[in-house]
C-alpha cells in the first residue's frame, strides 16, 4: 500500500509540474523545486507525454535520458577531495532533519583499480555505541560498482541501490544522484572541488534538477547553513 501511495504522490508531482508556468525564485532554503514547461501539452500530445511518462515510472527514473549526462566518464579524474554544495530529494524525509537518511556529506572519491568507486562520507548519528559518544558525526565508505553504463554503479546503502553521475567537470564539479528503485525515490548533490561558493554552478544544479521526471520537495543550500557533518 505504502508504495502505492508513493507511485501516487510521484505521478501527482510529476502531472502538475507539467501546467506549472511561474517563473523560478531563487532558493537558499528547503524549498520545492518543479519541472517547468513552455506551454501546456495539447489534447493531442497528452496521451503520447503521459504514456512516455508511465513508461519512465516503471522502467525507473532513468528511462528519460538527460542531456547533460556525462558519455565517457574518466573516473581518475574524479578523484580526491569533494564537498556537498547542495542536496535535493524527491521526498522531504530523505533530508528534512539533520538525522535524515541521505543528508550525507561526500567527502571523497576513489576510483578502484576494478573500475569502481569509493565514497567516503559523513553523516550525523544518534546511535549508541560503547565505542564512542552519541550525537555526533561518524565516517562511512561504500563501494559503488560499475555497471554497462558508464554513468551508472550501483551500491548497497540503506534504500538506495543505484549512483548516477551526471555534468561534471572533473576538476571543479559534479552532479550526483543516488535511486531507489523499489521505493522510486531519488537524491541528487551538487559537489565541489572547494567550498568556494559559485553561483553560476549553483544555478546550473538547480536547472538541472528540474530536467529530471521526478519533482524534487526539498532543496538545501548547504552553503546558506552550519552543518556540523560538512567537511
Amino acid at each position: 500500500m505504502g508504495s502505492r501511495n508513493r507511485m501516487a504522490r510521484l505521478w501527482a508531482g510529476l502531472l502538475s509540474a507539467l501546467f506549472l508556468h511561474k517563473a523560478p525564485r531563487a532558493h537558499t532554503a528547503s524549498a520545492s523545486l518543479s519541472l517547468q514547461t513552455s506551454e501546456p501539452p495539447t489534447a493531442a500530445v497528452m496521451p503520447c507525454l503521459l504514456l512516455t511518462l508511465g513508461v519512465a515510472l516503471i522502467c525507473g527514473v532513468w528511462a528519460i535520458d538527460s542531456p547533460q549526462t556525462m558519455q565517457d566518464v574518466e573516473l581518475p579524474k574524479l578523484a580526491g577531495t569533494w564537498h556537498s554544495m547542495a542536496m535535493a530529494a524527491s521526498d522531504f524525509s530523505l533530508l528534512e532533519t539533520k538525522e535524515a537518511p541521505l543528508r550525507i556529506y561526500i567527502s571523497s572519491l576513489q576510483p578502484t583499480p576494478e573500475g569502481n568507486l569509493e565514497i567516503a562520507l559523513c553523516r550525523w548519528s544518534q546511535k549508541q555505541s560503547p565505542f564512542r559518544e552519541s550525537n555526533q558525526c561518524i565516517e562511512e565508505k561504500i563501494i559503488a560498482e560499475k555497471t554497462e553504463n558508464p554513468i551508472e554503479f550501483k551500491i548497497n546503502y540503506l534504500d538506495e541501490n543505484r549512483i548516477y553521475l551526471f555534468n561534471t567537470d572533473g576538476s571543479k564539479y559534479l552532479f550526483l544522484c543516488l535511486e531507489s528503485t523499489p521505493r522510486q525515490n531519488l537524491a541528487c548533490q551538487y559537489l565541489a572541488r572547494t567550498l568556494e561558493v559559485d553561483d553560476k554552478v549553483m544555478a546550473e544544479f538547480i536547472s538541472f534538477l528540474k530536467t529530471l521526471p521526478v519533482h524534487m520537495q526539498i532543496f538545501l543550500d548547504m552553503t546558506q547553513a552550519e552543518e556540523q557533518c560538512r567537511v
